[in-house]
């Protein structure tokens, strides 16, 4: 039933605020409580979609020509406004998706967000990220530039501030390069997004970048979402969500030529080796579920897999496992649907012949809420069918996998698939280091990142983070969504310039450069061209 227009919150669409062309409403929940807010946010029929693709359409050659510091002006005074409604919008996060506002919201979220900015404005200004190779001997130079159409922003239900569609790395990313962005709030935090929102555009109007530069719908049916990616007028997708909901948007895209970088499943294993299990099963095991549990078990990271040996020290660790998931308290899950993608993932464990060692069980209202849940499962049977046991679940839920020799560890590892991170604890003793150096090689080729004694939940924002993999954690595993500037290039085309006077190059590709504070490689050195 269409409500009364002045009850529903209006969409950001071509410079302002306006009322949506909608049929439905929808409502985001208290998961702390298993309660609809009162606020009601437009489900965007396509003529919303539409004008947002022409207003993208009819700026984007003004985006592309602006100076970058009118970009990296807008990250600063975004982020400064961020910064002074702070209280506002992370208790209205903590309102939607009850994650706990200490720390994780206010001291751990948010500054990541404003960091994100802060470093993207500097990254702008100097501008090394361009890339810009000059060869003088053939007068052929090329640099990294804007793609020359949309990026739309689906963003994920778990990071309601440093990946929202409106302040996360991919709007930041793809606007450093000078694209026009379309932004997908996700219906588990309207609200946040809504309060970012307005912001944003108060920024826009502060910096002198084109109104239009960024749009933000709150939601649209499913195949206007796929309408949308394939449009002529769209050049890239971004995408944090389900292995199913990515696959679709993958293929609609990618049919009609567009750019697809997506993050959508991954289990993280965790390999414990022999002799460090037999030093410190106790202190792992509760490093394991601390890891495993972090923000009620709904991080892209989350160890989905441990492997260890079914010898008396794996033995011995699984039980202080078992133990640790048996007596720990369960947080909240984001949203029902997120609850029964648990009882799915549990269930479906259960039927392939996992064995199940804690919790299994959802727990009553108020709230949703699912046990901490502990599987086990031999190497030979995980390896009869490994990919029904490398289905990702948010939630906290971990399969052990228990190998009979090294060799089957090593082919566990082998049978991966395609993960963000892989990790592996290892003592001094040459029979540990014996196992890595064995295990290493197959791990490096499966994950993005790999980690030795430390947990994946944390992901730095630095420059050398690699936030990607292999499929079907990512769409290519050539790129990553955090770590600034490399994450810009997702967003980026090669532009080359073969004989074209100096005068009409881009100022980071002449040699006399008037703003010159970036390395560029020049007749095969890096040169430093400091103003």
């Amino acid at each position: 039933m269409k409500l009364n227009e002045e009850r529903v919150y209006p969409i950001l669409l071509g410079g302002q605020f306006r009322q949506a062309h909608y049929k439905e409403t929808f409502q985001a929940y208290n998961p702390a409580t298993g309660e609809l807010l009162p606020e009601l946010y437009p489900v965007s029929e396509w003529p919303d979609l539409e004008k947002a693709l022409h207003e993208s359409h009819r700026i984007r050659l003004e985006l592309a020509n602006c100076h970058p510091e009118k970009i990296a002006a807008f990250f600063d005074l975004y982020a400064d406004l961020l910064e002074k409604n702070k209280e506002a919008i992370v208790r209205q996060a903590n309102l939607e998706t009850a994650l706990p506002l200490e720390p994780r919201l206010n001291s751990s979220e948010f500054p990541r967000m404003i960091s994100q900015f802060r470093q993207a404005a500097e990254a702008v200004r100097e501008r090394s990220w361009r890339q810009a190779i000059i060869d003088t001997k053939l007068n052929i130079r090329s640099i990294y530039g804007p793609l020359g159409g949309a990026v739309v922003v689906f963003s994920p239900n778990n990071f309601p501030l440093a990946f929202n569609s409106v302040a996360g790395s991919d709007l930041i990313s793809a606007l450093a390069c000078g694209n026009p962005v379309i932004c997908k709030a996700h219906p588990g935090h309207p609200g946040t997004t809504r309060l970012m929102s307005e912001l944003l555009l108060e920024a826009l109007k502060k910096s002198g970048l084109p109104l239009s530069a960024m749009q933000m719908l709150y939601h649209f049916k499913n195949e206007d979402g796929l309408k949308l990616v394939s449009h002529p007028y769209v050049a890239a997708v971004a995408f944090t969500g389900s292995k199913k909901s990515g696959l679709a948007l993958k293929e609609a895209a990618e049919k009609a030529g567009k750019l697809f970088c997506g993050e959508m499943s991954s289990i993280n294993p965790v390999f414990f080796l022999p002799d460090i299990l037999k030093e410190k099963a106790s202190s792992l095991a509760a490093e394991l579920f601390s890891s495993c549990s972090l923000g009620a078990g709904q991080f892209c990271t989350k160890p989905g897999l441990a492997v260890i040996l079914d010898d008396d020290a794996g033995k011995n660790f699984l039980k202080e496992l078992t133990e640790i998931f048996s007596s720990q308290q369960a947080g909240f899950l984001l949203s029902p649907v997120v609850l029964e993608n648990l009882k799915t993932a549990v269930a479906n464990l259960k039927t392939a012949g996992a064995r199940l060692l804690a919790g299994g069980q959802p727990l009553p209202p108020p709230g949703f809420r699912f046990q901490p849940t502990l599987f086990s499962v031999p190497a030979a049977r995980f390896l009869v069918k490994p990919g029904t046991f490398q289905t990702e679940a948010f939630g906290t839920l971990t399969l052990v996998v228990l190998a009979e020799t090294v060799e089957e560890m090593l082919q566990v590892a082998e049978n991966l698939e395609g993960t963000l991170t892989c990790s592996v604890y290892s003592s001094q003793p040459d029979t540990d280091e014996k196992i890595y150096r064995q295990i290493e090689p197959w791990l490096r080729l499966k994950c993005g990142r790999l980690l030795n004694d430390k947990m994946p939940t944390g992901v730095a924002v630095t420059p050398a983070m690699h936030h990607g993999g292999p499929f079907p954690a990512t769409g290519h595993p050539g790129f990553t969504s955090v770590g600034i500037p490399v994450a810009f290039l997702r967003f980026a085309a090669r532009h080359c310039y073969d004989n074209v006077p100096e005068d009409r190059l881009p100022e980071e590709l002449r040699i006399k450069n008037p703003n010159g504070r970036m390395w560029r490689l020049i007749d095969g050195h890096w040169t430093r061209a400091d103003i």
